[in-house]
């Protein structure tokens, strides 16, 4: 059993990660209104990330010894996330040219997650807990419906989808990585291997398109938040979550994500709230509270 001030903890980590993962979002569309390539800051904020971490891991000597045996689970671990959930993510948001269709299909990430938890883990969750997640989802859609959604791209559609499955693989390569090495080993090969990964897009697609002016503060002060803040640190922070809450448990929390976006940007100025947005925001947040409830029926 979790030590009350050891789950407090816990949970200040993962609401911390949510909040900053919120605020990529914000970042990122900074960079791409910017008009800088996605494959040039995807592969900036990898490689920076992948070497901070590198760095901080061998100063402070928390970095494990990988198994030979374990280099390909390490390998797929950052395929299915950094690699296949920012290229789904981004180029679905770019051709639905839709946040409010984005955040919702990325909201079902926990759905399938505990789909997953399930069947390759016999993660087990109460009647409350499923209700929780349910409701948690329900009240993201509520928050970003604005009553016009739609899109004629299929394309935009499955790119989105093969976002939710990256980060459903990844929870799931995640729970068997975090019973052998700590989260940040795993945290630093993660994004190593997500740069050599994403050297070769941005070799033949970011290279291409490269100027002086992506080296400027306006577009270097966002990548190095993305880097430091949303990889680094909300990473290690989220795998830490994987390991002791389960991977069902911690991904309810990124259903917040989209809420958490639009909650920054109204006290930047960019957003306004409407009656309906609170409440389903206060539905969302009950949902989250639910799925952490340890009482219960468990499900067969």
């Amino acid at each position: 059993m979790i030590k009350p001030r050891s789950k407090f903890y816990l949970y200040i980590s993962i609401i911390t990660a949510t909040i900053l993962w919120g605020f990529s979002f914000i970042w990122t569309n900074d960079l791409i209104a910017m008009g800088v390539p996605i494959f040039i800051f995807i592969f900036l904020r990898m490689l920076l990330s992948g070497v901070i971490m590198l760095a901080f891991s061998t100063i402070t000597s928390t970095l494990q010894k990988v198994a030979r045996k374990d280099i390909k689970w390490m390998f797929l671990l950052a395929f299915f996330e950094p690699f296949v959930y920012f290229i789904g993510e981004s180029y679905g948001l770019k051709i639905t040219g839709s946040a409010t269709l984005s955040a919702v299909i990325i909201a079902t990430i926990p759905i399938f997650t505990m789909i997953m938890g399930r069947l390759l883990f016999n993660e087990s969750l109460s009647r409350v807990n499923v209700a929780g997640i349910i409701t948690a989802v329900l009240g993201i859609v509520l928050f970003v419906w604005n009553g016009s959604i739609s899109s004629d791209n299929y394309y935009g559609i499955l790119f989105l989808l093969l976002a939710v499955a990256g980060a459903v693989g990844y929870s799931s390569i995640c729970k068997r990585l975090t019973g052998t090495y700590n989260a940040i080993t795993i945290t630093t090969w993660q994004f190593l291997f997500g740069a050599v990964l994403f050297f070769v897009p941005f070799v033949f697609w970011g290279l291409p398109q490269w100027t002086p002016r992506f080296l400027s503060s306006d577009v270097l002060k966002p990548i190095i938040a993305l880097a430091v803040l949303c990889s680094s640190l909300s990473f290690v922070l989220y795998t830490k979550a994987i390991e002791v809450l389960g991977m069902t448990k911690a991904a309810i929390f990124t259903t917040m994500i989209p809420a958490v976006s639009a909650v920054a940007a109204y006290f930047l100025g960019q957003e306004s709230f409407t009656t309906m947005q609170i409440i389903a925001l206060a539905i969302a947040l009950l949902g989250v509270v639910l799925s952490q409830l340890r009482k219960g029926f468990k499900i067969i």
